[in-house]
């Protein structure tokens, strides 16, 4: 069968006083899209997979990269969806450099996972200096509007994060089975439907946790926080995709300083 193979890449780079484009390419379902950015914000790219969906056998791979000074959001331009497999997992493999300087917040929208998908997925970002980065990932197990239950899946998702390259944060969520039943656990999810990830790696990282925890008093969704030098590691457990949206919004927000991008209320 016919399967989506797409391969993007950005570069950016700080060029006489402004953030340039610097290397652009794109093949397959892989797009970018650079948006006009908001007043004084920083540049935009929106990453696209114009196959409409992942399934078994897809091949999708984006590469950013962030010159030394520069700042840039990276998101989606909508929740990813990934569909019933007929054979084996789609892979999905996310890599981010960011140079001495520069800042990147990934941030893009949700994946929703159907009943009987598989998603092999990765996240690779190289850190150099004391650049900053904010990564974020949400999971949706179906859609709760339609009465979605995932009883069949396969998820291998895993981050590694390395600054000099030395590896400073490995992490990995594996979900093999009836998702509904091992997120329904006292230990795991509580009956959760969508949980969510979000790192910040920064050499002030950890002077945020108070703040951030305060925001959590807020929050409806189940959250935490853990710190130690250079990075601040949030984790999300709600009981609908919808809630934590919102509950991660706020803590975004509260660590950026200014709205999620555009294409987050479209």
């Amino acid at each position: 069968m016919q399967r989506a193979r797409g391969h993007a890449r950005i570069a950016l780079r700080f060029d006489d006083g402004a953030t340039r484009l610097w290397e652009f390419y794109q093949q397959g379902c892989c797009k970018i899209r650079l948006p006009r950015p908001e007043l004084g914000g920083p540049m935009q790219a929106v990453l696209l997979n114009t196959s409409g969906g992942i399934t078994g056998g897809d091949h999708l791979e984006f590469e950013v990269d962030i010159g030394e000074g520069t700042e840039a959001v990276v998101t989606t331009q909508a929740a990813e969806r990934i569909y019933r497999s007929p054979a084996g997992p789609g892979f999905v493999i996310n890599r981010l450099t960011v140079a001495n300087g520069a800042t990147l917040d990934w941030l893009p929208q949700e994946t929703i996972l159907f009943d009987r998908s598989g998603l092999d997925r990765r996240l690779e970002v190289e850190l150099t200096g004391n650049a900053t980065a904010l990564l974020a990932e949400t999971i949706v197990f179906g859609r709760g509007a339609m009465g979605e239950t995932v009883r069949t899946l396969s998820l291998a998702d895993r981050w590694r994060v390395r600054r000099d390259g030395r590896l400073i944060f490995a992490d990995g969520i594996v979900l093999d089975g009836d998702a509904a039943t091992i997120l329904g656990g006292g230990a795991t999810g509580g009956g959760a439907t969508a949980i969510g990830s979000l790192l910040y790696a920064a050499p002030d990282a950890p002077a945020h946790l108070g703040a951030i925890r305060d925001v959590f008093a807020e929050c409806v969704s189940e959250a935490g926080a853990s710190a130690w030098p250079g990075l601040l590691n949030m984790r999300f457990v709600a009981q609908s995709s919808q809630i934590l949206r919102q509950d991660l919004r706020r803590v975004v927000e509260a660590l950026r300083g200014r709205p999620l991008p555009r294409v987050w209320h479209c």
